[in-house]
């Protein structure tokens, strides 16, 4: 859930780390530090807070050629600067990044103490330090090497050694790394934007391998001191696409750049004259799709919600029983994996751990996994057995927006293969399919009204508590909407389905609480209306999203209705959610709120 950057070259090593630091800001932190190799000492720098304090603290004339950086997000100890990353061994000799956790570190830091250790701070990152200290052979890659078979639990780690000046070493267990190879100089960090900026050239660490890095090659080996081949990648995206532009914020930005991402998303997959779809990165030949019998979903957080619309979606079309798990519930169960069952591992990152363990679970079970994420080269769709890329580009905001709503794009086109496959005939695949091209366009129609929503948005500031309520597709967006709410805002929000507020929720509504209608023109649409009028009986607040059509029935009631574009139902939840994406962020800055970073959350979720 950290950022981290190292490098190593011809170049000074400050402005560089500093640098893919900010880049990775996105992800989450409270702290940061840089320790660099100068001359005869390693110099660390570390302070609480944000980057900017602690590039304050650095000599403007600080330079070297070999240093590691770190943003920290507090698992271990508070936040503070002796907490902060890097950590120094006890000599100041040897200096370590950490990502994860290291599980067995009280029973280790219990031994360094009565071997006459003193620890500096209250992590768990420390111990890696000391150890490192204490293994020292007059080799540090062997001392790497024999520390590592100390440590339990999952990690990135990057070390430095002051008497072996000329190389970083780098370990994956559970975290992810990445390897940038530059013109004589390394680069190694947690996210490739990191140093985007200076080459485009990555190799992908896999969980048990290690890494020497020095700054005109790279050694890689397993866990067995195996050497091991690894393959270089191109990332095919620039450093123009984490640009803001003109927006306030990347949250801003990448609502609006759903029509495009959307797209993207379904380009090249569509098959127009016959009503289906290609989806080749499955993996999966005929045979083995129309033999589905059953879909498993797995996902946290915003993908979870895409995922609970897929098992609408994919039940509805392809006629295909479909669960959907929280991951991290998931991981902890004994799971039933039935023959005949596919599962889907979503996550925006492909680095969700939780995400990412449950998925290994499967595979160990037998059965066939497939990812659905956003950042190509990450470990998911590397460790699954095939997948769909969605596609969004990058994703700055902590607040997922665009990937969710080309994770729905997935789902409904796997949902029509099958569908079509099986009991959708071709006028209807091929309606389908031509819906699917016009959503960007009714998503570009929802953006153009940005400005009734923000005006809509300056009544709901002034409230504190909120809830979010659909039925049947509708519901997956309340559980969004809401989720948006509190992660930039802070304000408590609850997704409800409707048919349940008469048993309990309903006790929440008066006059201070806000409750949001999703109401699509579908076969629930007076289901709904019926509790919309069950809530205005009791002097509630009501904004509707809603179709054209029953705008004039919605506003004798609503005290405030926003419009959405005709669609098919099954695809309603796609341009629902955008409004609610639109009000969440409104709010949020009216409220004076850090909406790309919201506090005590990370982009990549990458420890329990």
């Amino acid at each position: 859930m950290c950022g981290i950057v190292g490098y190593i070259g011809e170049n000074n090593c400050v402005p560089i780390i500093v640098e893919g630091l900010k880049r990775l800001e996105y992800r989450g932190y409270d702290s940061s530090g840089i320790s660099i190799i100068k001359e005869k000492e390693i110099l660390t720098y570390k302070k609480e807070g944000k980057i900017y304090n602690m590039e304050a603290i650095l000599p403007k004339e600080l330079s070297g050629k070999i240093g590691i950086g770190h943003t920290r997000w507090a698992t271990h100890g508070g936040v503070s600067d002796k907490n902060a990353h890097p950590h120094l061994s006890q000599n100041g000799k040897i200096s370590i990044i950490h990502n994860g956790i290291i599980e067995n570190y009280i029973e280790l830091k219990k031994k360094l103490i009565d071997e006459g250790y003193t620890f500096r701070s209250e992590t768990d990152s420390e111990v890696i330090a000391y150890l490192l200290e204490k293994n020292y052979n007059g080799n540090f890659e062997e001392t790497f090497y024999k520390t590592l078979q100390q440590l339990e639990g999952a990690y990135g780690i990057l070390a430095i050694c002051l008497s072996e000046p000329d190389y970083i070493m780098v370990a994956r267990k559970g975290s992810p790394l990445i390897i940038g190879i530059g013109e004589n100089e390394m680069f190694v960090a947690s996210d490739a934007n990191a140093f985007l900026g200076y080459t485009k050239q990555v190799v992908y660490l896999e969980d048990y391998e290690i890494a020497k890095i020095e700054k005109k090659q790279y050694i890689t080996k397993n866990f067995r001191l195996e050497s091991i081949q690894k393959k270089v990648n191109t990332i095919d995206w620039d450093q123009t696409a984490l640009d803001k532009g003109d927006f306030s914020h990347y949250m801003l930005k990448e609502i609006f750049e759903q029509p495009e991402s959307i797209r993207r998303a379904f380009a090249g997959r569509i098959i127009q004259n016959i009503g289906t779809v290609k989806l080749g990165g499955l993996n999966l030949t005929p045979q083995e799709l129309f033999n589905i019998e059953r879909v498993n979903i797995i996902a946290c957080g915003t993908s979870y919600h895409a995922g609970l619309v897929g098992s609408y979606v994919i039940e509805e079309l392809a006629r295909v029983a479909t669960r959907v798990e929280i991951a991290s519930e998931f991981r902890y169960k004994n799971p039933i994996i039935e023959k005949g069952t596919i599962s889907f591992a979503v996550s925006q990152s492909g680095e969700t751990i939780d995400t990412l363990f449950a998925m290994r679970e499967i595979q160990r079970k037998g059965a066939k996994v497939l990812g659905i994420c956003n950042v190509v080269g990450s470990t998911i769709p590397r460790e699954s057995n095939g997948g769909v890329y969605v596609h969004s580009g990058p994703e700055v905001a902590v607040a997922s927006t665009k990937a969710f709503t080309s994770q729905l794009i997935a789902f409904y086109l796997f949902a029509t293969l099958i569908g079509r496959m099986r009991d959708l005939g071709q006028f209807r695949g091929i309606e389908l399919v031509s819906e699917i091209e016009m959503l960007p366009n009714k998503v570009q129609e929802i953006l153009n009204n940005s400005k009734y929503i923000e005006n809509i948005a300056e009544k709901y500031t002034k409230l504190d508590n909120f809830l979010f309520l659909g039925r049947g597709l509708s519901y997956p967006v309340a559980l969004e909407g809401a989720l948006k709410l509190k992660e930039i805002s802070y304000l408590h929000a609850e997704g409800v389905p409707a048919g349940e507020i008469k048993h309990g929720p309903i006790a929440l509504i008066d006059k201070k609480t806000p409750v949001i209608f999703i109401m699509p023109d579908d076969h629930l649409f007076e289901k709904t209306f019926s509790n919309m009028q069950e809530v205005r009986a009791r002097g509630g607040i009501i904004l509707s999203i809603c179709n054209e059509k029953n705008v004039k029935k919605i506003k004798g009631i609503a005290d405030d209705v926003i419009v959405i574009p005709e669609t098919e139902s099954i695809f309603s939840s796609l341009l629902t959610i955008i409004p609610l994406q639109l009000l969440s962020y409104y709010i949020a800055k009216n409220l004076g709120c850090d909406i790309d970073k919201p506090r005590n959350l990370a982009k990549s979720v990458t420890v329990e």
